[in-house]
């Protein structure tokens, strides 16, 4: 340490776990949990917080003169950990759509993520070792966040420049959330379209199906794309060119329909009305048969990823069973090497397995078609909580080191996680003549909650460690702020799902109590509770999951060759392909727009004085685009629900179709580079 930063209040005395740290990080995780609930619930994306978190407790913590980095530290863990929380809307929202839940329970919604949120953290902590410490992965979030935090956290004595960028980083997260919140108003007020789309019947020499392409003109995808990078982004370009340039056009041909229908294999194109228009032929066929193929993509993505971490499991279960034992001698472990003892570990595990065999019980209890199987169904959903749990735990913890937080597989894994979850359902079906009724795919889907819980918050969990070690925090007390960070986001999420679903209603799911309201599509939801009532009913189309499964293979093979022959310089994340199997066109198409543009801006301040500056405050930019548009998706739900009116703002309307898809195109390419050129004339300043 230098001589000024000795001098510093911020840097000097260890202050780290602080209750005004606290307070302020379970603020910023309400905030930030309501905004990727939003996200996740519209375009089947979140985003990770950690970084404006930090920033935003830097300019306010800059005020307690004693305050320190790792108290940041400590603020930006619970923050970021309260909005991971909220892909757990990646699942939950499947109970409504079975019809099993007409709302969302509180109590039962929180004790789910209170109870899977605190065994993510606890199962990840054997792996710090093997997968933070001891590991090369970039963790390019989390080496970000601890970027972030050394320039935000020195004092005005060492460094002008310091506090000049924590002043304008702040700015641009607020500037940036004021103009995506002000477009999104703008689209509500019908002054432009959302989305630009268009569909098309291919000519009979190229088949004579269907496709389409679209954009959706949303400042909250545009930061998720800068956010995901050019490689993941080129990526789900890739899937998405699989899915709509070659499996739908097939699958909408003619030829294929009548080859199909000649050897009686299912097909969705046939129950369509002759001359369907382009858009809904084109349309469905995705949405019921190409999205599965995605879903083949991605499990054989996360199997092929839990293969790889075989090694660094056992030793970094092995390495926490050694600092244990090292403890139990008297040695004292280095303060950077101190997690929460082991043995605590296990208690605090023991404890949260209780309470999800207590949630079982009872709901098992209360359906008279599972309450004679009671003892077999809590015995086999803590076996696979386990199990499968620690399984996701590492899956999520070591893609969140390869390619961060946000990009991560969550929903694979969900994926993954409800096709064995349902298929166990079908031989306790066989064992205990339980009929196959909605009751047996809830239970399904709430096991599959309580998993998804581990992997959101393993897959946070590890990224704050990183930073945690760049910084040289003290792991135990990160790890105690992440279980505070889990309860603070576990108490938002059901608040806001029925806030939504009374707004919106959800796709299969009651209509909502406003006629007109455009319902959330929550893409991962949809295609979970799908996959379990496919499984468990037997109607699954295998066929579509096990082509999807083969593409996937040769994606990897080809992952493989690419990253060996370029030195890992091209890459082609099977994952990120699969994503782009199944989110909608135009959701990929403006991630890959986003990822462009980011790259661009990189590029173009790459040799300039500030680079480093810039390229921070760019994240920044991205994370207030996303928080600004999904805030308000959260206050326009409110105000649909207190109004009963969907179209509240409607007050501006241009002519429907091209008019109004022109003028949004032309409006959001024009605020995109003023952002842009904005943030590059803030970074020359910052750095004099």
């Amino acid at each position: 340490m230098t001589d000024a930063a000795a001098k510093t209040p911020t840097i000097g005395k260890r202050i780290e776990l602080t209750l005004r740290a606290l307070v302020l990080g379970c603020i910023l995780a309400v905030i930030f949990t309501a905004a990727n609930t939003y996200l996740g619930l519209l375009v089947g994306l979140t985003f990770a917080s950690a970084i404006p978190a930090a920033v935003i407790s830097m300019a306010v913590l800059r005020a307690f003169r004693t305050s320190t980095i790792w108290e940041n530290m400590t603020v930006q863990t619970v923050a970021s950990v309260g909005g991971a929380m909220s892909s757990i809307i990646f699942v939950l929202p499947g109970l409504v759509m079975i019809g099993w839940w007409l709302e969302f329970p509180f109590w039962q919604s929180v004790l789910i993520c209170i109870f899977g949120g605190v065994l993510g953290v606890t199962f990840s902590i054997p792996l710090r070792r093997a997968l933070v410490t001891g590991s090369d992965l970039p963790y390019p979030e989390g080496v970000a966040a601890a970027e972030v935090l050394k320039v935000g956290s020195r004092g005005a004595e060492q460094t002008e420049s310091a506090v000049r960028e924590n002043k304008a980083g702040l700015w641009v997260v607020v500037f940036g959330a004021i103009v995506s919140a002000g477009y999104a108003l703008l689209i509500a007020a019908k002054a432009f379209a959302g989305e630009a789309a268009k569909f098309i019947k291919l000519p009979a020499a190229l088949g004579g199906g269907a496709t389409g392409i679209g954009f959706g003109m949303q400042f909250a995808l545009l930061g998720a794309g800068h956010l995901i990078g050019l490689t993941v982004g080129l990526a789900q370009l890739f899937g998405l060119i699989l899915a709509w340039c070659i499996a739908v056009p097939i699958l909408t041909s003619p030829e294929t329909i009548a080859w199909l229908t000649a050897h009686g294999i299912p097909s969705i194109a046939t129950t369509l009305e002759p001359g369907v228009a382009a858009e809904e032929l084109a349309g469905t066929v995705w949405s019921k048969e190409v999205r599965f193929m995605g879903a083949g993509v991605i499990g054989v993505a996360a199997i092929w990823t839990l293969l790889k971490l075989a090694g660094p499991l056992v030793g970094g279960l092995t390495s926490a069973l050694a600092a244990q034992a090292r403890r139990k001698s008297g040695e004292v472990l280095a303060r950077t090497e101190q997690d929460i003892p082991i043995s605590l570990v296990g208690l605090i595990s023991l404890g949260c397995l209780v309470g999800i065999a207590g949630l079982l019980a009872w709901f098992a209890q209360s359906s008279p078609a599972l309450a004679g199987s009671t003892f077999v169904l809590v015995a086999g959903g803590l076996v696979y909580v386990v199990l499968i749990g620690f399984a996701v735990a590492a899956i999520c913890g070591y893609m969140a080191g390869l390619i961060g937080s946000s990009n991560s597989p969550v929903s694979g894994v969900g994926i993954l996680a409800i096709v064995i979850a349902s298929l166990l359902m079908v031989v306790v079906m066989a064992i205990a003549k339980v009929p196959a009724d909605g009751s047996v795919i809830a239970f399904a889907l709430i096991v599959t909650a309580v998993v998804f819980a581990v992997a959101v918050i393993a897959n946070d969990n590890l990224q704050d460690l990183k930073t945690g070690q760049l910084v040289e925090a003290t792991p135990w007390r990160q790890q105690t702020a992440l279980i505070v960070g889990v309860g603070a986001g576990a108490l938002v999420i059901p608040l806001i799902l029925n806030l939504m679903n009374q707004a919106f209603g959800f796709e299969g799911g009651p209509a909502a109590i406003v006629q007109g309201a455009k319902t959330l599509s929550a893409p991962q939801a949809t295609l979970i509770s799908a996959l379990a009532k496919g499984v468990i009913s037997g109607g699954l189309r295998w066929d579509l999951i096990g082509l999807g499964a083969v593409i996937g293979v040769v994606i990897i093979i080809l992952d493989e060759v690419l990253s060996r022959v370029s030195k890992g310089k091209v890459k082609l994340p099977p994952l990120a392909v699969g994503i782009g199997f199944y989110l909608p066109a135009a959701v990929t198409t403006m991630l890959v727009v986003g990822a462009v543009v980011g790259w661009i801006y990189e590029k173009v301040i790459a040799k300039s004085r500030f680079a480093e500056v810039g390229r921070r405050m760019g994240v920044l930019l991205a994370s207030g685009l996303i928080v600004g548009e999904s805030l308000f998706g959260v206050l326009n739900a409110g105000i649909i629900v207190g109004t009963k009116e969907a179209e509240w703002a409607a007050v501006l309307p241009l002519p429907a179709g091209w008019p109004a898809m022109l003028a949004g195109i032309v409006a959001f390419a024009g605020l995109t580079f003023l952002l842009y050129s904005w943030i590059i004339r803030q970074s020359a300043k910052v750095q004099g």
